[in-house]
């Protein structure tokens, strides 16, 4: 055994025994019960917080959920600080140590080559100068409060007293929690832009790609976005002329520009009630065509990079994604329906972002009010907050509600850059690299320092792996390329590791009151780029709006960011971000309802700036805008109930196209039926994926099964999932690589990629892919044997697509037996389809005992990948749901008591409080607790009030 393995091992033991010992399942059981008890928050009675101004009072209600009332907003953000630590302070130091890069001085060695990877991106140095020169003295002030309301807490609480989790630490290395800064709050929207930074993964995959697919096979795993069945967020096609909009500078070669013209037509943001209507898609002067010379350049070049950025890749997936799998699947579901067509008779909103099941809760609910609003504290809001970091994220104020939703902006690029000792090349120059060393403290080892280097286009990302050293080594490039010498390093360019006003955006969210402050404080949120939905109640039916905020760059027409671009060659650089006033917008648009699901934002074709061109498909989408478009339809009047209900559909969109296809097979051979008895569970299916359904059990098996046989067995090792091992023909760029014999040479491969980030993932893509060659019987992808598919010639038989399928259900017929049992009559999707919540530390990778002690489930499921009920799972590595619908919320805008909300997890953070998990079940079963927001219901549903006094 390695001795850094066995160092963790024993680690590990060492924290398992402790816990033990802390459950109070083996001897010391008085320990346990004082442990338990020391690191429970007090809510009720009196306790004293230095540097308030006058009183603080908590109140908290039945599942825990605090309501924080305080004279001024320095009081309000200084007891959030305060309370926030009483819950969740292990789970807010994990995050900032994860952010600065220092997880080695809570865990050890293991956790170096991660640190390495996060100080080389430098999230903490950009947090740090974002604080120092972008955000307003206000907000300092505000973040401050906060992390004074965090020491506090600290000043009074150490070791066990703070967590169980302290108590394990304490006796493996001897930690102990520093001090709260303001730059560990600001830190954590670098997280928060990470795992939502759009199209990287895709990026890498494309080219990875091509160490087996050529360009045309390629391409029909992309499919464009399918403009005429999905709407589009803004569907209007008019914009608004932007003066002295931005032009990129230098065309990247003579590729076609798009319309530079633009319209502006868009009414509305008036005044008074803001009634009225209004459409903007933004404007520009250049477009975003296409170019065959940089295009083929591009591909050239990122072509042999297969092993280099399948290293890269790996050290991606070490990061840990807090906020769910970065893919296709990874999003969130809003819209919100104006109050002509609501049974209240103002705007209803729902909201439920899509992010990664932990213990606990990546959200903590919480409501902040000043016991009198006003200019000097303006502060009566109530929502999902991060715990660490103060204000609202995401909820409603006294005025308006506002949802999120990730945007997929492309805001990252990988470039290609050529080294040379100290400098690297650019436009014909050396130009000096910048440098900085840092040092990684090592819980019970030596300390590193690591040296990283960044180019004009940002850190170089390849230093991080020995393999990417020679990133490039093969790859070709056109004349002008600079000598590959040992290879082409790779950087990486990221609009978040440019300093932002991101912190700003959400206090201005969080006290805005209309529609144009709403917007103001939109142009300030940089990253992540997010879809922001808006409702307020004003006059007679309230307004409803949509606005895209972000920090996109503008690039160059003909490069695209669907491949790395090669850093030497000024024609790939950024132009300035795309001005604000020419980002979408919609305001009270004549349909009556805004949905945003991730699919689309504008029709790219038409738009005058490159958003992105690796859009989510907009099944989930195109589904909540039928369900709203038949209900109105129907009945005229959408209730606060079907906002809840459409929350749980799962219709299963693919099932719906494949399904006729699967009844048709006349199954061959099937003795006793065996095959043809799970196939008839098919034939009176409704297509809604429930826990409890056989028929969505076995469909999901047979999608699963399709997408192996059709496409999973000839990707490239570096997209399979890890345990996957398959004999599969030698290819290069040109083809399959024969034998001495002249037959195609044979090599045994196992996949190198995660469970829940290997491809086929299933996701919407997979969902076009498998539409746009259904109908051709005899396309090559319906090929069963790779052999077959590479090399025509190779002698073995390629079948059609009824034979693949065919071949499908008996595979999942046999997958299924083994995993439910033979008789169908038992099967359930629930039972393959399973929650575990766990926690990201502790209970991921240590012994069973700490697993037990620290983790919850599991939960069967109904729902599943793009459906609205989304929870995901990846295709490729099995059924277990990798991400879900992180909290739900349906905000009414006509009484905000009205309102409801639930939590994936609940309030607390440790692992013995009755509400670690209280709202689990309620939230598995599509249920929604009751949100009390104005003064008198929190008092009628308050069970403990806390008072914190000067």
């Amino acid at each position: 055994m390695p001795p850094k393995t066995k160092s963790r091992r024993v680690r590990l033991i060492v924290i398992g025994v402790v816990l033990l010992l802390v459950a109070g399942i083996a001897f010391g059981s008085y320990w346990s019960v004082a442990t338990v008890r020391a690191s429970l928050p007090q809510t009720a009675g009196t306790l004293q917080l230095k540097g308030l101004s006058g009183p603080v009072q908590v109140k908290r209600d039945g599942n825990g959920i605090p309501q924080i009332y305080a004279d001024t907003p320095q009081d309000l953000f200084r007891a959030q600080g305060y309370v926030q630590a009483q819950d969740r302070f292990y789970e807010m130091d994990v995050r900032r140590h994860l952010t600065a890069g220092r997880l080695s001085e809570m865990f050890g060695s293991g956790q170096v080559e991660t640190d390495a990877f996060l100080r080389t991106l430098g999230w903490r140095e950009v947090a740090q100068t974002e604080y120092d020169t972008k955000l307003s003295q206000t907000t300092k002030d505000y973040l401050q409060a906060y992390s004074d309301g965090v020491n506090a807490y600290l000043a009074g609480h150490k070791g066990a007293d703070l967590s169980v989790e302290y108590a394990a630490l304490s006796l493996t290395n001897d930690y102990t929690p520093e001090k709260w800064t303001p730059v560990d709050s600001v830190a954590w929207l670098k997280a928060m832009a990470w795992d939502l930074r759009g199209n990287m993964q895709d990026e890498i995959d494309r080219a990875l790609l091509t160490s087996r697919l050529n360009a045309k096979q390629i391409a029909s795993l992309y499919p464009a976005y399918p403009y005429a069945r999905h709407r589009t967020i803004v569907d209007s096609g008019t914009v608004n002329t932007v003066t002295g909009a931005y032009e990129p500078p230098n065309s990247a070669t003579s590729g076609a520009s798009g319309d530079t013209s633009g319209t502006g037509t868009g009414t509305g943001a008036g005044t008074g009630t803001e009634t009225g209507t209004g459409t903007g898609t933004g404007t520009g002067t250049t477009g975003t065509g296409t170019s065959t010379d940089t295009g083929s350049t591009v591909d050239e070049a990122a072509g042999n990079l297969q092993s280099q950025l399948a290293s890269l890749s790996g050290t991606l997936d070490q990061i840990p994604a807090l906020l769910g799998p970065n893919g296709n699947g990874i999003g969130s579901n809003s819209w919100v329906v104006a109050g002509g067509h609501t049974t209240t008779g103002k705007p209803l909103l729902a909201n439920d972002p899509h992010l990664a099941p932990q213990m606990p809760s990546l959200w903590y609910q919480m409501g902040l009010h000043c016991t009198a609003v006003s200019k000097a504290c303006p502060f009566d809001v109530a929502g999902y907050t991060f715990s660490g970091m103060p204000g609202v994220v995401i909820g409603h104020n006294q005025s308006i509600a506002w949802g999120m939703t990730n945007l997929g902006a492309d805001v990252t690029d990988l470039y290609l850059e050529k080294l040379s000792d100290d400098s690297y090349f650019y436009d014909g120059k050396q130009l000096p690299l910048k440098t900085r060393q840092e040092t990684i403290k090592v819980a019970g080892g030596a300390d590193r320092t690591i040296t990283v280097r960044s180019t004009n286009n940002g850190p170089v990302v390849s230093d991080r792996s020995s393999e990417l050293l020679k990133v490039g080594d093969r790859a070709p490039v056109d004349n002008s390329a600079p000598d590959r010498g040992n290879g082409y390093a790779i950087s990486l360019k990221w609009t978040a590791l440019q300093p932002s006003k991101t912190m700003d955006a959400v206090f201005e969210l969080d006290t805005a009151t209309g529609w144009e402050e709403f917007r103001a404080a939109a142009r300030d949120f940089a990253v992540p780029s997010q879809n922001l939905i808006y409702a307020d109640g004003k006059g007679d039916h309230g307004n409803i709006g949509y606005q895209a905020p972000g920090q996109v760059p503008t690039r160059a027409a003909g490069y695209d960011g669907t491949y790395p671009a090669p850093g030497w060659d000024p024609k790939y650089q950024w132009g300035k971000p795309i001005p604000f006033d020419a980002m979408p917008w919609e305001f009270n648009p004549p349909r009556g309802y805004i949905v945003t699901a991730n699919q689309a934002v504008v029709d790219q074709r038409k738009y005058p700036y490159l958003l992105t061109q690796d859009w989510g498909y907009g099944t989930r989408s195109q589904r909540i805008n039928d369900l709203i478009a038949s209900k109105i339809k129907d009945s005229g009047l959408v209730s606060m109930d079907d906002m809840q209900k459409m929350q749980s559909d799962s219709s299963s969109e693919i099932a719906k196209l494949l399904v006729p296809y699967l009844l048709k097979i006349d199954i061959k051979n099937d003795k006793d039926d065996y095959v043809r008895n799970a196939q008839k569970l098919l034939e009176s299916w409704d297509y809604n994926q429930d826990a409890d359904s056989a028929a969505a059990a076995y469909f999901n098996a047979v999608w699963r099964n399709t997408l192996k046989l059709a496409f999973g067995n000839k990707l490239p090792k570096e997209l399979r999932p890890k345990g996957q091992c398959l004999t599969v023909p030698a290819t290069d760029r040109s083809g399959p690589v024969d034998d001495l014999s002249g037959k195609s040479k044979l090599v045994r491969e196992c996949g190198q990629r995660d469970a829940d980030q290997a491809q086929p993932d299933g996701g919407d893509r997979w969902f076009e892919v498998v539409r746009s060659i259904i109908k051709d019987e005899d396309n090559p992808w319906w090929t069963t044997s790779p052999t077959a598919f590479f090399d025509k010639d190779s002698g073995k038989p390629r079948t059609t697509r009824d034979e693949l399928l065919a071949q499908a259900m008996k595979d999942a017929r046999y997958e299924l037996t083994a995993k439910l049992g033979k008789n169908i009559d038992t099967w359930s999707w629930g039972r393959l389809h399973q929650l575990e919540l766990r926690n990201q530390t502790l209970g991921t990778g240590g012994p069973a005992v700490v697993r037990w002690l620290l983790n919850r489930g599991p939960w069967n499921l109904g729902g599943g990948e793009a459906a609205v009920d989304a929870t995901g799972w990846n295709a490729a590595g099995g059924y277990e749901v990798v991400w879900v619908p992180s909290m739900r919320m349906v905000v009414s805008l006509d009484d905000f008591d009205k309102s409801r909300w639930i939590n994936l997890t609940g309030a607390s953070g440790h692992a013995y409080s009755a509400h670690y998990s209280d709202q689990t079940t309620k939230w598995a079963k599509g249920e929604l607790l009751p949100w009390a927001f104005t003064k008198q219901s929190v008092d009628a549903s308050t069970d403990d009030t806390l008072a914190l006094t000067p």
